[in-house]
């Protein structure tokens, strides 16, 4: 009985030690994504490009080239740690080895791959922007409007993701679960549930692609990064129309919800599918 009450202590510290931080990451690429990019159009920051010189003379500097190549290389080890966790047979070879905890690992080296990213990133300030806003008033305006929509982007996400079973995503309710002896979580969900969790583990691709692309000045790093990850949301997601079916039913489940009156009730015929 001991050896259990200290197992179960043990996988509940760990548990939240991932979700301490995960979190913690997550808060810092918000940072990272969105307001280190608008923060200095409004304060009026050191540039983040020279538009003085030409593309064909920035792509002849080896300080251009260098750092270019440093931040493809990480969005690379980000993506190929992201996938190859995510293949099968190293999946099923995680999960026979850390049982509960194999969610929550995923999310701890995705964590560690974003902090490594975030780290070691590197401004490409040599080259021109590909665009920028710099013309009055909107020199002003169009950043406060990219940071209005970014804030809006990212409360978006926030509750998608708490309604796609955030505790679950991050490794917590596995642990919780098997303290309490009912099993796998994702097991206890509908097939149509588990097929679209299988299709689309994180439903936030429009408001990320909001704020990947939605900045008042564009540099060469920034296009690479956004390039990037659109690139690999865009890859990694293969909904098909039994998911989008199942979304949509689901969706307008929520909204017949929302239209009923206080303390009334639809008609029986209502509830149909």
């Amino acid at each position: 009985m001991a050896s259990v009450t200290v197992r179960s202590s043990a996988l509940c510290a760990l548990a939240l030690l991932n979700f301490l931080f995960v979190f913690g990451t997550g808060a810092e690429f918000v940072r990272f994504i969105s307001f280190r990019a608008i923060y200095h159009n409004i304060t009026g920051g050191p540039p983040l490009c020279r538009d003085s010189v030409s593309w064909s003379e920035a792509l002849r500097d080896s300080a251009v080239l260098c750092a270019a190549g440093v931040d493809i290389v990480l969005l690379v080890l980000f993506a190929a740690q992201h996938s190859l966790l995510a293949w099968d047979p190293i999946k099923r070879t995680c999960k026979s080895v850390l049982g509960v905890l194999n969610r929550a690992f995923y999310c701890s080296t995705t964590a560690l791959a974003l902090q490594v990213l975030m780290r070691f990133w590197q401004p490409v300030t040599g080259a021109p922007c590909l665009w920028t806003v710099s013309t009055a008033p909107w020199d002003t305006w169009f950043p406060l409007l990219c940071f209005t929509l970014h804030f809006l982007c990212w409360a978006i996400i926030c509750s998608i993701l708490l309604i796609f079973d955030y505790p679950e995503l991050l490794g917590i309710k596995q642990v919780y679960y098997e303290c309490l002896g009912l099993g796998d979580p994702l097991s206890l969900k509908s097939p149509r549930a588990q097929r679209l969790y299988a299709h689309l583990r994180h439903p936030i691709c429009l408001e990320l692609g909001v704020v990947l692309w939605l900045i008042p000045s564009l540099p060469l790093d920034r296009l690479l990064l956004a390039t990037g990850l659109s690139a690999y949301i865009a890859l990694a997601h293969s909904l098909d129309k039994q998911d989008c079916e199942y979304l949509s039913a689901q969706l307008h489940s929520k909204l017949q919800l929302f239209s009923l009156p206080p303390g009334g009730s639809e008609e029986p015929d209502n509830h149909k599918q």
